[in-house]
This record gives C-alpha cells, sequence and structure tokens, in this order.
C-alpha cells in the first residue's frame, strides 16, 4: 500500500515524474483496483468471522466430532478450519485443493478420516481422504476413482448416514439416489414432488426427507438387515400443513423433531417421534409467521436440542425461539451475497453462514435463554436434591454466558 500511496501524491503539488510508474506498478495498480471488497459486518453478538477463501463459498459441514469445519468454495479450495480457534484472534485453517474442478457441496464422513464434495464441472462425487502428518496437520488425497455420473440434473444436496452405510444424492429434478460407499447406487427415489428444493438425511440414519413444489415433506427410510445389508427404501411419513411449496426443513440431532419454512410465509415445527409403522402420522408443535419465505427463498437450520430456529433469506438471519414462536435475534445484512448455508456447531453455542468469502460465527444467545427457561420450569417441580444441584448447575451456566455476552435479561 506504501508504495501506490507515494506514486499517487504530488511532489510539490505537481505530478511525480512520469517514467517513475514503470509498468509492473501500474498493472499493480490495476490488479488491486479489482479486487472486490471484502463485506464489511459488524454485531454485538458476531463471534468469529474466518476468512481465507478467495472465492465464494457455498457449502460448510460441522465434523461429528466437533472438531473440524469444512467449507468449499469456487476458489477450488477445501478449507478445514479447528472450532477450537473460533474464539481466538488467529484462525487456522489447511487446504485441500480440488484439480482442475471445483466443490460447491462438501460432507465430513462419520469417522472424520475423510470428506466427499460434489464436483461442479465433474457433475460427481469426489472423495478426499485425510490422514495425519507428525507434525499434527493432515494430508488430503482425492481417491483415484470418482462416482459414476447418474444424475440428469444439477445436484443440490449430498449427505452421508452417521452410520457409514450410504450417501445421498439429490437432485433439482425429483430424483434422490441412496449410493453405497463404494459408488453403486443401492435405490433410485422419485420424490414426484415437481421439483426438489432440499433433500437430507436425519443425524439418526433411519430416514432421508425431500421437499420441494409441493406443500409437503416426505420421508422415507432407509432400511437395513442385522447384517448392514441393504435392503429397501420405503415411505415412512410426511408432514402435511403448509399451504404452498415448501423451501427448506430440518431434522433436530435426536431426529424427534422437524422444522419446515414454506412459500406460505410460515415456519412449522413438527414433532416426528412417532410410530408411523402403525400410521401414527407426525403432529404439529408450533407454526410461526415467516412473511420473507412467500417472496424467495429461504434456508433454515434448528438447533441440536431444537430450541432455537435459524432463518436466512437473501442476506439476513432472523432467530426464533420455537417454544413460544417468537422471533429474538435479527442479523442484518450478514454477507455481501445471499446465505448459501446455515448451520449450529454440534454444541448448539455458535450459528455459522456462509455467503461471500467468510464464514461468520454467531453466538446463540436465544439457545441460553431457553436453557435458562426450562430449567427454571424444571427446578419447581424437581424435588430430588441431586436432580435440584444439576438443573442449578444448568442453569448458572446458561445465566453466565449470557451474561459474559451482555445478553442477561434483567
Amino acid at each position: 500500500v506504501g508504495l501506490s500511496f507515494s506514486f499517487c501524491q504530488k511532489a510539490n503539488g505537481l505530478p511525480r515524474d512520469k517514467s517513475l510508474r514503470s509498468k509492473k506498478q501500474k498493472q499493480h495498480q490495476r490488479i488491486r483496483k479489482e479486487k472486490p471488497q471484502q463485506h464489511n459486518f459488524t454485531h454485538r453478538l458476531l463471534a468469529a468471522a474466518l476468512k481465507s477463501h478467495s472465492g465464494n463459498i457455498s457449502c460448510m459441514d460441522f465434523s461429528s466430532n466437533g472438531k473440524y469445519l469444512a467449507t468449499c468454495a469456487d476458489d477450488r479450495t477445501v478449507r478445514i478450519w479447528s472450532t477450537k480457534d473460533f474464539l481466538q484472534r488467529e484462525h487456522r485453517s489447511m487446504r485441500a485443493n480440488v484439480e482442475l474442478d471445483h466443490a460447491t457441496l462438501v460432507r465430513f464422513s462419520p469417522d472424520c478420516r475423510a470428506f466427499v464434495v460434489w464436483l461442479a464441472n465433474g457433475d460427481t462425487l469426489r472423495v478426499f481422504k485425510m490422514t495425519k502428518r507428525e507434525d499434527g496437520g493432515y494430508t488430503f488425497t482425492a481417491t483415484p476413482e470418482d462416482f459414476p455420473k447418474k444424475h440428469k440434473a444439477p445436484v443440490i444436496n449430498i449427505g452421508i448416514a452417521d452410520t457409514g452405510k450410504f450417501i445421498m444424492t439429490a437432485s433439482s429434478d425429483t430424483t434422490i439416489l441412496i449410493w453405497n460407499l463404494k459408488g453403486h447406487v443401492l435405490s433410485t427415489i422419485n420424490t414426484n414432488q415437481m421439483n426438489n428444493a432440499h433433500a437430507a438425511i436425519s443425524p439418526c440414519s433411519r430416514f432421508v426427507g425431500s421437499c420441494g413444489f409441493t406443500p409437503d415433506v416426505k420421508v422415507w427410510e432407509v432400511c437395513f438387515g442385522k447384517k448392514g445389508d441393504f435392503q429397501e427404501v420405503v415411505r415412512a411419513f410426511e408432514l402435511k400443513g403448509h399451504s404452498a411449496a415448501v423451501h427448506f426443513f430440518a431434522f433436530s440431532n435426536d431426529s424427534r423433531r422437524m422444522a419446515s419454512v414454506s412459500k406460505d410465509g410460515t415456519w412449522k415445527l413438527w414433532d416426528t417421534d412417532v410410530e408411523y409403522k402403525k400410521q401414527q402420522d407426525p403432529y404439529l408443535l408450533r407454526t410461526g409467521c415467516f412473511e420473507e419465505a412467500s417472496t424467495r427463498p429461504c434456508r433454515l437450520a434448528l438447533s441440536p436440542d431444537a430450541q432455537v430456529l435459524a432463518l436466512a433469506s437473501g442476506s439476513n438471519i432472523h432467530l426464533y425461539n420455537t417454544r413460544r414462536g417468537e422471533k429474538e435475534e435479527f442479523f442484518e445484512q450478514v454477507h455481501g451475497e445471499c446465505i448459501t448455508d446455515l448451520s449450529f456447531d454440534i454444541t448448539g453455542r455458535l450459528l455459522a453462514s456462509c455467503g461471500d468469502r467468510a464464514v461468520r460465527l454467531f453466538h446463540n444467545t436465544s439457545g441460553h435463554r431457553a436453557v435458562v427457561e426450562e430449567m427454571q420450569g424444571l427446578l419447581k417441580r424437581a424435588f430430588n436434591e441431586s436432580t435440584r444441584q444439576r438443573l442449578q448447575q444448568q442453569l448458572t451456566q446458561a445465566q453466565e454466558a449470557l451474561r459474559s455476552l451482555g445478553a442477561l435479561k434483567k
């Protein structure tokens, strides 16, 4: 900066000798002008911004052991961030290069020793093995063979079952493919929803859900035998209640709750802990208003304990308490582009979002407040001394977290 700045200054009010400006410097200045401005965003609940990518981030995934966050961008790299650095000043990341292509989606394997990506140009899955080095870093090696090309439309999501038994890929037509880990298709699902807007595997690995143009969320069970052999995919249950297309849905960590957001301008929270084999339907717990959903696509994330619902439309994020259905926080223009992914970390203490070249992490104050409310209610009914101590400890922890964030309501 010092160089180009000194060349722009005038000597005694007159321009400096032009011959001083070599061609290199001119080029240097030109490059600098074209580099897009990083989007600036500040908020009292912003915990960190992760900046290493030179392209826009399209997807991210937290590893099941809670140690890492993977992000992929159109700069032909996947970055693996250490979650223990999130609240430090420096955020270290390891880089995996995607040869002659870039990844649009990324997912960790359940054992955190590999990750899979969807290739933008290759239109297929590639697996990267993660090998720990002696210096504590990792070596990333792409497996020699990519998965065969099977989809006829753009792929909108991928997932790996936590059991490690199958991989799911879903495209924007009505196709969901269930693969084994070696790249063989086990089953093809036709969702019959005109088009797929989103599809996902439940954290318990039993279910695959999809939503699209129809006003329902369809859920299938992926069945395996006692010896771990694939058997079949069967219809399990549906979330029925929206009056227009469903943009997005998510499962809670224990797969007993689901949330959905629809073009009808509402979000809904469902109890899906039902005996669907006995024709028991999921039941609606709460409906909330979200006008933005009626005019543009939205994404949502459900906190692991299902207490907090985060909704993203455009570059804004809204946080709702699911127990009362009230909006608690609003983060405006978080990114310079539309938000492409939204996810709580596995502790539920942080909410991550991406869209431009940065990941932004927020303190989940709504989650701490929900714990305070729940513990206060449970303490009124608890008479056993050890139970009371445990509840009191959780209550104090949540109140301390809120106090440190300056968010404890008097």
